[in-house]
C-alpha cells in the first residue's frame, strides 16, 4: 500500500492557501491554480503544512487521499517553482519554429503542421529542434508534450521523431540481405 497519502506537504513562504467549499486556490510567485476536491478526502491546513485527511479507511478512499497529495503538492510547487518539459526532434529536414502563440513543426509530412499552445503554457524552440514547454500547470504541460511527441512519434530503425529529452529509443537492426 502506497502511503503517499499521508505525507505532509511543506508551503513556501510566498504561497497563499484558500480553501472553502471543496474549491482549493492555491496562489504564489508565478499564478494562481484552482482545483475541486473530491468530497471524500478534506485539507488539513496549518500555517506552513498542508495535508489529506480522510473520512473513512476503504480502498478508494485511501486512493483518492494519494491522488489528492499529489495533486495539491503539484500545483504548490507550480505556483512557486513552475514546470518544464523538453522535446527533442531527430530527422532531416524536421524542425519547428514559433509564430506567435503556435509552434509550426515541419515532420515530414507533406504540410506543415500548425500546433496551437493551450493557455498557460508557454514554449521556446532552439536551434530548431529542441521545444521547451514551460507553465505551473503540471497536468497542461505534460499533456501538451504527449500531443506535440503524438504528431510523429519517433521510430525505432532510425529514432527519427519527436521525443522528450530523457527518453532512451530502443533501436532495431535493419533488414539483412541475403547473399
Amino acid at each position: 500500500m502506497s502511503r503517499v497519502g499521508k505525507k505532509i506537504i511543506n508551503l513556501p513562504g510566498k504561497t497563499k492557501i484558500d480553501y472553502k467549499d471543496r474549491e482549493l486556490v492555491v496562489k504564489g510567485e508565478k499564478g494562481t491554480l484552482t482545483r475541486t476536491l473530491h468530497p471524500a478526502v478534506d485539507l488539513a491546513i496549518t500555517e506552513k503544512t498542508i495535508s489529506v485527511t480522510i473520512d473513512q479507511e476503504d480502498r478508494k478512499t485511501r486512493s483518492l487521499q494519494g491522488l489528492t497529495r499529489s495533486l495539491v503538492a503539484n500545483m504548490v510547487d507550480g505556483v512557486s517553482k513552475g514546470f518544464e518539459r523538453t522535446l527533442e526532434i531527430n530527422g532531416i529536414g524536421y524542425r519547428a519554429e514559433m509564430k506567435g502563440n503556435s509552434i509550426v513543426l515541419n515532420l515530414g509530412y507533406s504540410h506543415p503542421i500548425d500546433f496551437p499552445l493551450p493557455e498557460g503554457v508557454d514554449a521556446t524552440v532552439d536551434k530548431n529542434n529542441v521545444i521547451k514547454l514551460t507553465g505551473i500547470d503540471k497536468e497542461k504541460v505534460g499533456q501538451t508534450a504527449a500531443s506535440i511527441r503524438k504528431l510523429r512519434k519517433p521510430e525505432p530503425y532510425k529514432g527519427k521523431g519527436v521525443k522528450y529529452a530523457e527518453e532512451y529509443i530502443h533501436r532495431k537492426a535493419g533488414k539483412t540481405g541475403t547473399k
